[in-house]
């Protein structure tokens, strides 16, 4: 009799793991962002959130749980319940770099979470006030060795720190300042408060329009098609190239054939020109990987970060 209802349990919950599929989502989704308004992450989030919600017909929540680098909003993804309603954001800064520049990093960036789907690649941008002195990098390193010390940038991530102090490894005396939120940072931008500052594409671009914030330099080995009148970092520090990534993760234990519907809505997201024309324009780069190849991209990536913050000089904190 044992034997018999434990084959009828099985039975039944293989039946009914493709209804838990078929009826995702059945109520709101949450969508954390590490990373403050007006970020990289904070952009395609929500590009991506009006797109699902249209696709699943349920609303997707939008919430920005910054700090730390995105340590904050990655423990709470970490910690949320994995039945699939609660996804994040996952980027360089938070899965690749964070190892090797955070003290007691409180997750494992591959083992505590389901790496769900990669969307886009790009680069940053160096930004500097409309009245600044500075028209190029050259201008910049120029005014920063007659003067060392008393350049300063402003970072909220890695792709907007690392790029600063491989700089400064290559000889340029500018000095790094943290933030929370990469939106203090333009404020004190505008504000005069620092000289420059790296973002990534995606906020570059966004800055754009209003004409208050110029481009001088890109991080990607090759001049973009959005900024084509912007050298590269490379044409004045041979072999110079950070770029960042961004995709969606959710916490470890979410059932597969969940994380399988995600991944086909995240892929047939990145078709729909609402979402890829906007974010191409803004400089996102989208790529497609397979099921399951977001995780290897990642720990291909995290090697490569590690790369980066040591060429930096930076140890955890």
């Amino acid at each position: 009799m044992r034997c018999l209802l434990w084959i009828v349990l099985v039975c039944l919950s293989t039946a009914m793991a493709p209804a838990w599929s078929q009826n995702y989502p059945s109520h709101p989704v949450r969508i954390f962002v590490p990373f403050g308004p007006g970020s990289g992450s904070d952009i395609v989030a929500r590009h991506l959130g009006r797109y699902l919600e249209r696709r699943w017909k349920q609303a997707v929540i939008i919430e920005n749980r910054p700090g730390a680098q995105g340590v904050i909003g990655t423990e709470a993804l970490r910690t949320a319940a994995a039945d699939g309603y609660t996804l994040g954001i996952s980027t360089n800064s938070t899965h690749a770099a964070a190892p090797y520049l955070v003290k007691d990093l409180p997750y494992d960036p591959l083992a505590d979470f389901e790496h769900v789907a990669l969307i886009g690649v790009g680069g940053a941008i160096a930004l500097v006030p409309k009245d600044s002195p500075f028209k190029t990098l050259s201008d910049l390193a120029t005014h920063a060795r007659a003067h060392p010390g008393n350049v300063f940038f402003g970072h909220a991530d890695t792709i907007a720190q690392i790029p600063g102090e491989l700089l400064k490894e290559a000889g340029l005396p500018v000095v790094g300042v943290p933030y929370k939120a990469s939106s203090i940072v333009i404020a004190d931008l505008l504000g005069g408060r620092i000289q420059f500052a790296f973002f990534n594409a995606m906020t570059a671009a966004a800055q754009a329009p209003s004409g208050r914030l110029l481009p001088i330099a890109i991080t990607e080995s090759k001049r973009h098609p959005r900024w084509p009148t912007v050298p590269t970092v490379s044409e004045t520090y041979p072999g110079f190239e950070v770029t960042f990534f961004i995709g969606i993760s959710a916490p470890r234990g979410v059932p597969a054939d969940i994380v399988a519907t995600i991944h086909r809505a995240i892929q047939e997201a990145e078709q729909n020109p609402a979402l890829k024309e906007p974010l191409e324009s803004a400089g996102l780069t989208f790529v497609r990987l397979p099921a399951g190849g977001y995780r290897t991209y990642i720990l291909k990536e995290a090697e490569r970060w590690r790369g980066h913050v040591r060429a930096a000089g930076l140890t955890p904190q």
